[in-house]
């Protein structure tokens, strides 16, 4: 999914703020949990999405959620990862 069309698709599902983030090669988030419910489209490099269900690998152009209250981290690849990331409280 392109960045428009990822940015249409929040508007539209409620997702009022967007963060970007970009993580340094092999950084890594601990384990945390958020408030709101989480979208996320991978701009650059390679993100490692971990909870204690197991780890997703996402690419540049893949999207994913994070229902709000899910304990997870993120761990970036060996280039790094960018992301854009939509809230919906």
């Amino acid at each position: 999914m392109d960045r428009t069309a990822f940015e249409s698709a929040l508007a539209r599902d409620g997702f009022t703020e967007t963060v970007e983030r970009t993580l340094t090669p092999g950084e890594a988030t601990p384990d945390h949990t958020h408030p709101f419910d989480a979208r996320l489209l991978i701009l650059s490099g390679t993100l490692i999405y971990e909870t204690g269900e197991g780890r997703q690998t996402y690419l540049a152009d893949e999207t994913f959620e994070v229902a709000r209250g899910t304990t997870h981290a993120e761990i970036a690849g060996p280039e790094g990862a960018s992301y854009l990331a939509g809230r919906r409280r």
